[in-house]
This record gives structure tokens, C-alpha cells and sequence, in this order.
């Protein structure tokens, strides 16, 4: 039997736009056959299409995903004028965009979220907030506090070769990190913690590639890459609210991602009903590395509970 898919668009109404804006949507299964999961992508300014592996669920599991392009990219409304604007750009914005989306489907009494790198960061502030109708959080190859990241990025930096260590911190240093040589030399450390298989699904590609052509999101709260954090999120932490998570937790990453154990480890001692899962042979992207196991996981996780 075919899994249903429908699309569509909610308005967001956000005053300090300056236009009108929509939160793009794609629900697979039906939202009243079961708790609906709904997946945040990363990015922040990312896309949803990387996500689209954990749909599988609606076919083996009979778990309803809803996946969605947060403001600023994919079929999202765009503000390419709001570009460097960090009293826009919030973590805020992106919690009352899933707030709305969750109302306007009318899911809001009984959902889980499945948020991956930043995702996990906006669904673990989302279950801080103790909403009454999330019932499971999924925080996939997240870190509790980007201090935490960044002291993992500058381990595994640590181990490039030395000429492409070079590359990068001399763009860095002259801020020229949107040259080609810069972008070359991240791609060394892609391929080894961002996702380790050759060639690419193109469904991550388009999401490299959504990010080219529209940067503003990623670039104003991020910065030029996973490891030259230079926006607002450098000082993001989530580590003192964490006891606020209530709702059973599933962690996961991958044996080689940048998402080290170290970053994951504050969710696993501070989060009360927590387990933990590490993906082998895997990178940042376990639901295209260990796609099979990843639905497994998630799909057990969640059946248990929702």
C-alpha cells in the first residue's frame, strides 16, 4: 500500500519581515493514524531534502514524518535582505516557526521532534520549555553547547594534513573563506566528519548546494564553515536547562563524526530518561551512512513510546 505524501505551505507571521512569510511542509503517512514525528534540519539554513531518509519510518514503521524548510530556505519564504541581521536571525525565530507549524497542522496536543546538528539544538530548547504535547525528543549528532563543538572541530582539525590545516587558517585569518581553495580544503574534512560515503546522495548534495545559493541564514548565525563558528551561535548552550527535558530522549551520532561523544555526553548525564546510540563506520549523517539501522533505531525508539 502506498504511503501518502502532502505538501503545502503555513503562514508564519513574523512583524519584523517586512513581507509575508510561509513555512514549507511534506507530511508522509497520515497525521491521524499515529504521534506524528517531525524533523528539524540543521544548519541553521539548511534544507530539509538531507532529511529525507528518516520518511522511511511512515512505510516500516507506520510513523508519521513531517519534515519542513525553515524560514530563509528551500521553498521557505527567503529574506536574502535580512542577510547579516543577528537580531533577526534567533534562535527564537526558529522556535516560534515549529510552534506555528505544529498549531497550523493541527498536531500541537501529540508529536515527537527528531532534530539533527543544529535541529537537535532547537529541539533540545524546544523540550526545555516542557510543551504539553511533545511526548519523544530525538537529538541526532548535536552538541549541549557549541564551546563543546568547537573544541571537538579543533581535535579533528588536528588531524588533517598539515597543507590543508594551512589552507584554512590562512583564509580564515585573511577572511577570504569564501574562496575556492577554502571551500577545497573543508571538503577534506567533510568527506571524514560530515558524511564519509563517495559519492554523495543527492539529496545531500542539493543541500550543499541550497546553501551556495542562498547563504543568509547559515552564514549570519554560523559562520563560513563547521568549525570557523564566528555568528551568535558560538556562545549557544543548552547544558544548564537540559534537566528540563522530561520526555523520554534518544541520543545519537556516529564513531567518526564531528559531533564527538564529548558534545553529546552533557545530554546523556543531565537528560533524566536518556539512552544513547553511536553508529559504526559513520560520520555526521548516520540516516544516509547506516540508513537501515538509523530507521531501526529511531523506529523502536519510538514505537516504545509514542
Amino acid at each position: 500500500m502506498a504511503i501518502p505524501v502532502t505538501e503545502g505551505f503555513v503562514d508564519f507571521d513574523v512583524p519584523t519581515a517586512g513581507k509575508a512569510c510561509k513555512t514549507w511542509y511534506k507530511v508522509f503517512g497520515d497525521l491521524n493514524s499515529g504521534t506524528p514525528l517531525v524533523g528539524l534540519h540543521g544548519g541553521p539554513g539548511a534544507i530539509h531534502d538531507y532529511l529525507l531518509s528518516i520518511a522511511d519510518l511512515a512505510a516500516s514503521h507506520s510513523i508519521p514524518v513531517v519534515l519542513y524548510d525553515q524560514l530563509g530556505n528551500g521553498h521557505s519564504t527567503h529574506l536574502r535582505e535580512k542577510a547579516g541581521d543577528t537580531s533577526f536571525w534567533t534562535e527564537q525565530l526558529f522556535l516560534d516557526e515549529l510552534d506555528n507549524l505544529l498549531t497550523r497542522l493541527g498536531i500541537q496536543d501529540s508529536y515527537a521532534v527528531l532534530g539533527h546538528s543544529w535541529g537537535g539544538m532547537l529541539g533540545a530548547r524546544h523540550a526545555t520549555l516542557q510543551p504539553k504535547g511533545l511526548k519523544a525528543l530525538i537529538v541526532s549528532d548535536s552538541p549541549a553547547s557549541m564551546t563543546l563543538w568547537l573544541e571537538a572541530a579543533g581535535s579533528l582539525l588536528a588531524q588533517l594534513p598539515q597543507d590543508v590545516q594551512d589552507i584554512l587558517q590562512k583564509h580564515e585569518r585573511d577572511g577570504t573563506t569564501d574562496s575556492q581553495e577554502y571551500k577545497d580544503a573543508m571538503e577534506v574534512f567533510n568527506s571524514r566528519y560530515v558524511c564519509r560515503l563517495d559519492p554523495l546522495p543527492e539529496e545531500v548534495k542539493r543541500c550543499y548546494e541550497s546553501l551556495d545559493i542562498d547563504p543568509t541564514v547559515y552564514l549570519t548565525m554560523n559562520g563560513p564553515s563547521e568549525f570557523h563558528v564566528i555568528g551568535p551561535l558560538k556562545d549557544w548552550t543548552v547544558v544548564s536547562d537540559l534537566h528540563k527535558i522530561t520526555v523520554p530522549t534518544l541520543l545519537l551520532n556516529g564513531e567518526f563524526d564531528e559531533a564527538k561523544d564529548s558534545v553529546v555526553l552533557p545530554f546523556f548525564n543531565l537528560i533524566s530518561r536518556v539512552k544513547w546510540y553511536t553508529f559504526p563506520n559513520a560520520s555526521h549523517m548516520p540516516q544516509w551512512e547506516a540508513r537501515e539501522k538509523y530507521v531501526q533505531v529511531v523506529g523502536e525508539f519510538l514505537k516504545g513510546r509514542v
